[in-house]
Order: structure tokens, then sequence, then C-alpha cells
């Protein structure tokens, strides 16, 4: 059986509304994505890392209660979990605050064996943090060899837009290991001073990776490949929470390629009506996720996606 194995942080989600809590939900963005696919009853397993105290017992019960492996999160007995304070605006979407007290030894696992077809997802700031350089080129190279699907959200926020000149070789060498892109217009703003999906795929994109999608919160989603060009609409929905939209567009685009069987020699010459297959479930995960404040798809949606 193929399976996910996602790379990233945990995280206790804090959501704030008119300035008082209103819900505390394990999050981080692959593990957002990673839940979900555990929901839908796909072989996950999660490579992260987790204090040793009540958050850490909280993020890792909610992976156990849907069927993501957790024997490759590292529990550090110094150090705490992390926390982050997500503010909801007027439109639910969220402005953050994090809280990190990271040890010394980072990410002490063993990476897990790769083989032909798997699919790898890693994101974020999680995927260029020069500490971890070294684990997440050690999976990737492992990917590489073993001939599996790298899925990267580039989920790069303006905290660290004042980074990005000097991560850039590494968000680079990144994009050179990836067989499907996707981020968002602000996320590319944030990067390369560039929102606009066309000059993206073109000055930044192309050259290392085929298969591009942009996502832009209410408005089209743009596919770029070495083929196609293609705007999907997005259906207007009422909006609790955005806060795990783009982690579960992703899971969604992933669960898509299982669902319809799609291999990594198979990425090169699919179609558009296969295209259209695959963003659809993405489109359809993050709509599902916007309905509540939790993180990832509900057992409803998943139970009747199935």
């Amino acid at each position: 059986m193929r399976r996910v194995i996602g790379i990233g942080e945990t995280i206790l989600d804090i959501l704030f509304r008119n300035g008082q809590p209103e819900a505390a939900v394990p999050g981080g963005s692959v593990y957002n994505a990673m839940i979900s696919l555990g929901r839908m009853g796909v072989n996950v397993i999660f490579i992260s890392e987790t204090g040793n105290d009540k958050v850490g017992e909280m993020i890792l019960a909610n992976m156990r209660e849907n069927g993501v492996c957790t024997d490759k999160v590292n529990v550090f007995p110094e150090g705490k979990s992390p926390v982050s304070l997500a503010f909801l605006n007027e439109h639910n979407d969220a402005e953050y605050v994090f809280y990190k007290d990271y040890p010394r030894l980072r990410l002490d696992v063993t990476m897990p064996e790769v083989t032909a077809d798997d699919i790898i997802m890693m994101g974020s700031y999680y995927a260029v943090t020069p500490i971890l350089r070294d684990k997440i080129k050690e999976l990737l190279d492992r990917a590489r060899e073993a001939g599996a699907i790298v899925y990267y959200d580039v989920n790069f926020r303006s905290t660290h837009a004042n980074e990005a000149i000097k991560l850039m070789p590494t968000i680079l060498e990144n994009f050179e290991y990836t067989d499907i892109l996707r981020g968002s217009t602000e996320d590319f703003t944030n990067m390369f001073k560039e929102g606009d999906p066309d000059k993206v795929y073109r000055n930044h994109v192309g050259f290392y990776c085929r298969n591009f999608i942009c996502t832009d919160a209410s408005h089209d989603v743009c596919l770029r490949t070495k083929d196609l060009q293609k705007n999907y609409p997005v259906k207007p929905i009422q909006a609790v929470s955005t806060i795990g939209a783009g982690d579960n567009f992703n899971a969604g685009v992933v669960y898509g390629l299982l669902k319809y069987r799609i291999r990594k020699s198979d990425l090169a010459e699919l179609t558009e009506a296969d295209w259209d297959a695959i963003i659809q479930c993405g489109m359809d995960f993050s709509a599902d996720v916007c309905q509540s404040v939790n993180n990832s798809v509900s057992k409803e949606f998943a139970a009747s996606y199935k």
C-alpha cells in the first residue's frame, strides 16, 4: 500500500475571536494535512517533534485517534511544545503569534524507508530552516532514490520575508526535488516580491519543477504545467475559519493522486481531465475545513467522501 510521509512541525493553535479564546486545536501545516489523510484511511507517517508535556500529549493523542503513525515523532525531554495564538479577523483569516522553546538537539529520529510512488509532503519554514536541513535533505534523497513523489507547499509567511534572500539557495534546492509545488500569491510575494502566478512559474519555478499550483484565498486556483494553463474558480462559502484551508487543499490534492492511482511516472503525461479531478479534491477538502474551527476535515466529510 502506498504511503504518505509528512515532515513538519507540531503546534497547538489557540484561536481568538474578538479578543476571547474560542478553541485550542493541535496543528501545524503538514500535520493538519496528515490528520485529514489519516481520517480518509490513507497510510500516513508523520516525522516531527514535540515536548514531553500536556500539549505534546494532546498532539500525539490526536494523531493516534486519527490513524497517523507516531513512531517518527521525537518527544524531546527539554524545552516545551510550541504554541501559537491565532487572532481571527472579520473575514475569519488569522494573524499569528508564535511561542517556541525547542531544545538544542532537533528532530532526533531515524528517517523511514521510502518506496516507489510513496508521497512525501513537506512545507513551511520547517522545510528551509538551517538547523533541520540535514534531516530534510536525507528524506528528500531517499525519495529521489526510491522514485517517490515530492509535494511541497512553500507556505512562506511574512515573518520570514526578511530572510528570503538568505534562504533562497535552500528554497531552490527544494524546488529541484519537488514534483508538485504549491503556494499562495502571498507566499510568492514574500519570497520573490512577485505574486502573479504566470510570472512566478516562468521566472522562478518552471525551470526546477514542472507542476505548479498557486492559490489566492477565495480567488481562482491557478494550475501551470509544461502543457497546461488553467484557472479554477473557487466556490464562495461562508467561512468559520480559514486556518487550515491551504493545508487541506494539499491533503485533497495528495488524496486525489492516490484515489486516481497516479504514480510518479504518470505526472508528466497527466491530461486536463486528470488535473481537473485532482484539483477538485483539493478544493473539496479546503471548503470543508473552512466550515469549522478545526484544522482538518471533519470525520463526517471523510466518511462520505470515501
